[in-house]
C-alpha cells in the first residue's frame, strides 16, 4: 500500500466515537401559522472520533484512512483532526520541563510542525491525520507496537458523515493476520458478545476516555450459566484523555469460550471495543452490537467462511426464541438443523452454524418467534483450514440508512456486501476520489426483497492510493451492509469485517412558524 509514513508515539488503547450537532435555525416572523413545520435535516456541525492503540506487536503494520463525504448545505468551512489520546504528555518532555535541546520527539525545531510550519509554544501535540477537503481520503501509516490511541475531531464542512479506518497486519504470532476497526462515537452502554476468555484467546476490551474530566466504568461479564461474579470489574477509573486496556482474563478466574461483555459508564463517557486475538485461528476487533433488539441482521457473511459461529444474549431475565433464517443470492432461507435458537435470560448462548453460507453471499436475519424480547448477538466467522485460519467478527448492526460510509479500500481486496431482509430496495455506491488520484465514480443497484448480494465496489477512474465507499438508500425498504477487506498473508486468507450503519451526519430539526417564547409563563 502506496501511503505517507506518520511518526507515532507509544500509548494506551482507545476506541472510537462520533457524536453530532446542528444549530436551529431562527424561527419566522410571528403572525404566520403557529404549526410547526415539518423537521428539516441539517447537516451536523461537529464529529469526534476515537481510534484505539491498533497493537503491541512489533510485526504489526498499521493504516489509519480519514474521509468525509461531500454533504450539501455544509458551507465551506471547517476542518479535521486526528490527534494523540494523550495529548499533555505528547507535546511535553517526560518531567514536565523544557530541555532546552531546541529539538522536538522527532528531531525537528520544537516551533514547527512536521510539514514545516509553526505549531506555536504551547500546543500539546501535533496533528497525525488532517485532512484537506471533503471526498477525497487522507492516510498514514505506522510500524511496529508503539502506536497510540488517537482522538480527532471534526466541524463545519468535514463533520457530516466523518470517517476514520484504522486496519493493521500482524504477520505472525497471536491475533496474527488482518485486523480492522471503524474508529467509533463515546457512549455510555456497549454489549459484545463473542468475547472469550479461553485459553487460547487473549481479549482486551480497549477504553478510551476523551472528555476532561474521569470516567467511572462497570464491566459485566455473562456466560453460558449467567453473569460471571467478578469485583475487579467494578468502578474502573478512566482518566481525562487516556485509554485503559482491561485484560478479560483478569477480571474472572473462570475459562469460557463464549461470552458476552457489557460496558456500562456509571459517570462520564468512553469509546469501547474488544481486541479478541487467538493463538491460532488469527483476531480481530470485535465492535459493539448494535442497541437491544427482538429483531437484528448480522450482514456480510463471506460465502467462503468455513466455520460461522452465533453468539447471542438477551440483557433482562425473559427468554428469547428466535428464528434464524439465511438471506442468500436467491432469498431467505433456514438453516438445516438451526431453524430457531432459544436464549435464556441473562445468559450467553452459542450455535455453530458450519459453512452456513456454502459458497454464497450471506447475511444472518434474526426474528423472534412469537413474542419480541431485546437481544443482542455477533458472529464469529472463520475462513481457511487447518493452520491456514483467520477470524473476523460482525456484530448485529444499524441499517444503512441515509447513507453509510466505509474507507480504506484498495483495488480488488474490498468486497461490499448488501442485503434487504424485507422490502426490495435501491442504492446508490458512490467510490470517492483517491487519496493519491483520482476520479469519484457512482452507480446504482437495486437488492431483491430477502436477498443478499455481493458486489465488486467501482474503483475511482485512474485510481491511485486508497478510496472510500458511500452507500445511500434511494429507494424501498431498509438495507444492512458490511465491507471486507482480504489479504494473503503466507497462505493464510486474512480478513477483517467492518459493517455500515447510517453514518447520522444529519440531524432533524424542527422549524417553528414564530417564536417559541411566547408560549412561557
Amino acid at each position: 500500500m502506496n501511503r505517507t509514513t506518520l511518526s507515532l508515539i507509544a500509548g494506551a488503547t482507545a476506541l472510537a466515537a462520533v457524536t453530532g450537532f446542528a444549530a436551529l435555525s431562527a424561527p419566522d416572523a410571528p403572525g404566520t401559522d403557529t404549526a410547526a413545520k415539518a423537521a428539516a435535516q441539517l447537516p451536523v456541525e461537529r464529529t469526534s472520533l476515537l481510534c484505539p492503540a491498533p497493537s503491541t506487536s512489533d510485526l504489526a503494520e498499521t493504516s489509519y484512512t480519514s474521509f468525509t463525504p461531500v454533504t450539501k448545505g455544509t458551507g465551506s468551512g471547517g476542518k479535521a483532526e486526528l490527534r494523540e489520546a494523550d495529548e499533555e504528555s505528547a507535546g511535553a518532555p517526560a518531567d514536565g520541563e523544557d530541555k532546552g535541546d531546541g529539538k522536538d520527539k522527532d528531531g525537528g525545531k520544537s516551533g514547527e510542525g512536521k510539514d514545516g510550519g509553526k505549531s506555536g509554544e504551547d500546543k500539546p501535540a501535533k496533528p497525525v491525520l488532517t485532512p484537506k477537503e471533503p471526498g477525497k481520503p487522507v492516510t498514514g501509516d505506522s510500524s511496529g507496537g508503539d502506536a497510540p490511541a488517537l482522538v480527532g475531531t471534526a466541524d463545519g464542512r468535514f463533520a457530516p458523515g466523518w470517517t476514520v479506518q484504522e486496519t493493521t497486519e500482524v504477520a505472525a504470532g497471536t491475533g496474527r493476520g488482518l485486523q480492522g476497526v471503524n474508529c467509533t462515537a463515546p457512549d455510555t452502554d456497549f454489549w459484545f458478545p463473542g468475547a472469550s476468555t479461553d485459553a487460547d484467546r487473549t481479549d482486551y476490551v480497549h477504553l478510551t476516555n476523551p472528555d476532561d474530566s474521569a470516567a467511572v466504568v462497570d464491566i459485566e461479564l455473562y456466560g453460558k450459566d449467567g453473569a460471571l461474579k467478578s469485583a475487579v470489574g467494578e468502578g474502573i477509573t478512566v482518566p481525562p484523555h487516556s485509554s485503559e486496556p482491561v485484560l478479560l482474563s483478569t477480571l474472572t478466574g473462570e475459562r469460557q469460550t463464549n461470552l458476552t461483555v457489557h460496558v456500562n459508564v456509571r459517570s462520564g463517557r468512553v469509546g469501547a471495543a474488544v481486541q479478541a486475538l487467538d493463538d491460532k485461528l488469527g483476531g480481530d476487533w470485535l465492535a459493539a452490537s448494535t442497541d437491544p433488539s427482538g429483531s437484528l441482521v448480522l450482514p456480510g457473511i463471506p460465502k467462503d467462511a468455513t466455520s460461522v459461529r452465533l453468539v447471542a444474549l438477551t440483557p433482562g431475565d425473559a427468554d428469547a426464541d428466535l428464528k434464524v433464517r439465511l438471506a442468500s443470492p436467491s432469498g431467505l432461507i433456514t438453516p438445516a438443523g438451526h431453524e430457531t435458537v432459544h436464549v435464556k435470560g441473562g445468559m450467553t448462548a452459542a450455535v455453530d452454524l458450519g459453512d452456513v453460507t456454502r459458497g454464497e453471499a450471506g447475511s444472518l436475519v434474526l426474528t423472534p418467534t412469537d413474542r419480541s424480547v431485546p437481544v443482542v448477538a455477533a458472529l464469529r466467522v472463520v475462513r481457511g483450514k487447518g493452520d491456514k485460519q483467520e477470524t473476523a467478527f460482525i456484530p448485529a448492526t444499524r441499517p444503512v440508512g441515509t447513507r453509510a460510509t466505509s474507507a480504506d479500500n484498495i483495488g480488488k481486496g474490498s468486497t461490499l456486501s448488501l442485503t434487504a431482509p424485507g422490502a426490495a430496495a435501491t442504492v446508490k455506491v458512490t467510490a470517492s476520489a483517491g487519496s493519491e488520484g483520482g476520479t469519484p465514480v457512482s452507480k446504482t443497484y437495486t437488492i431483491k426483497a430477502g436477498t443478499t448480494q455481493d458486489i465488486e465496489p467501482p474503483a475511482p477512474g485512474g485510481l491511485k492510493g486508497t478510496y472510500a465507499l458511500t452507500v445511500e438508500t434511494v429507494s424501498g425498504g431498509p438495507v444492512y451492509g458490511a465491507r471486507t477487506l482480504t489479504a494473503s498473508e503466507d497462505g493464510v486468507p486474512a480478513f477483517t469485517v467492518q459493517t455500515l450503519p447510517d453514518d447520522r451526519g444529519t440531524v432533524a430539526v424542527p422549524e417553528a412558524d414564530e417564536d417559541l417564547s411566547v408560549l412561557q409563563r
